[in-house]
């Protein structure tokens, strides 16, 4: 696994509170979740070259196609 990359990150601590609940419900360090938020999240804008996102249904035409 490539080394991550380390950087100070300030948080509303209300920001933080619910962003701690929310990594415990996942079984993930807070840290951790807020790596797969942001992953997804990029995922989501078609910002990772690897990972695009699949064709929402409705913007399939009727016979499935993309």
């Amino acid at each position: 696994m490539a080394p991550k990359k380390n950087f100070p990150l300030r948080l509303d601590p209300k920001l933080y509170e619910v962003l701690e609940r929310w990594a415990q419900d996942e079984f993930r360090s807070v840290n951790g979740h807020i790596e797969f938020l942001l992953r997804e999240a990029a995922i989501r804008a078609g910002r990772v070259p690897s990972a695009r996102p699949a064709a929402r249904k409705e913007e399939q035409d009727p016979d499935g196609a993309p």
